[in-house]
């Protein structure tokens, strides 16, 4: 782990160098593993004790959840040359955890409506929430749920065929007037993106005080990789396992937060996490 992190403290101070000279591993869908036919490894003096392998992409997904597919593929389709890097296998992913659904006002069990969302959502944040960001969100829910539909996500079924929602703590109808919505839509690679499965990002790499992309390991072998894109996005979920009574996978350790704290950016709102009833005793 010492060596591990010398490594990285040493690419994150010659971050310029490693920009201007680089060579550039030809490109598969899926990588599992990393495999020598399609290396190249660039020794130069940082990379002597240390070899690094090259990637370059318009942009770079960091986190293969519910989150981190959907702007890959919305980026691929819009043309960009997409990786996606991820510690664990994309069904592994925490979103795959999650049984409650997608909370979005489709009205398929009874009368309801994006604003009555907005408000139940506002009051169980206790006023404390976004609304902006709430706003955006459950107006734009039901237009996702169906794209998601589209794109062949298998929602449960009512009997004449509609998406199945069943009611959860919280939702209301008529602005919390009314009975309990049935709001929650219950879930029983057509893109040409790169996928590093078993991939830990380890950091961000900046060059002019910009993120040009990340470092990362490859779990299995321990090789370093070296991902160069124009765009970073970070879909790493949530910290839930930084608390000793948490119901959240294992794997919920805050890699993307950490990683934008160690460069100084702004994180916001940390304090805001959600526990399953479960996880208080």
């Amino acid at each position: 782990m010492a060596n591990l992190m010398r490594a990285t403290s040493i690419l994150s101070i010659n971050a310029g160098a490693m920009f201007r000279a680089s060579s550039v591993v030809p490109s598969r869908k899926w990588h599992v593993t990393h495999g020598k036919s399609d290396a190249s490894v660039k020794a130069d003096a940082v990379s002597k004790e240390y070899p690094i392998v090259d990637h370059a992409y318009d942009a770079v997904v960091v986190g293969a959840g519910g989150a981190g597919l959907r702007a890959a593929f919305g980026l691929v389709a819009e043309g960009f040359k997409t990786a996606v890097i991820t510690k664990l296998f994309p069904t592994r992913s925490h979103t795959v955890a999650a049984q409650g659904g997608i909370n979005a006002a489709l009205g398929n069990m009874e009368e309801d409506d994006w604003r009555w969302h907005m408000y139940d959502t506002v009051k169980g944040s206790d006023w404390l929430g976004d609304q902006d960001a709430i706003h955006y969100m459950t107006c734009e829910a039901p237009k996702a749920v169906i794209e998601l539909e589209n794109y062949g996500m298998p929602f449960s079924r009512t009997p004449d065929g509609k998406i199945y929602q069943r009611a959860f703590g919280g939702q209301s109808l008529k602005f919390g007037k009314g009975g309990q919505a049935h709001r929650c839509c219950a879930v029983a690679d057509s893109y040409d993106c790169n996928y590093f499965v078993e991939y830990f990002a380890l950091d961000l790499l900046f060059e002019n005080n910009e993120c040009r992309g990340v470092i990362a390991l490859n779990l299995e072998d321990g090789s370093l990789h070296r991902f160069r894109a124009r765009s970073t996005v970070l879909a790493t979920g949530g910290y839930g396992r930084a608390f000793f009574s948490c119901t959240s996978a294992h794997t919920c350790t805050g890699d993307g937060t950490a990683m934008v704290a160690r460069q100084g950016l702004p994180c916001e709102d940390l304090e805001f996490v959600q526990f399953h009833p479960p996880g208080i005793y």
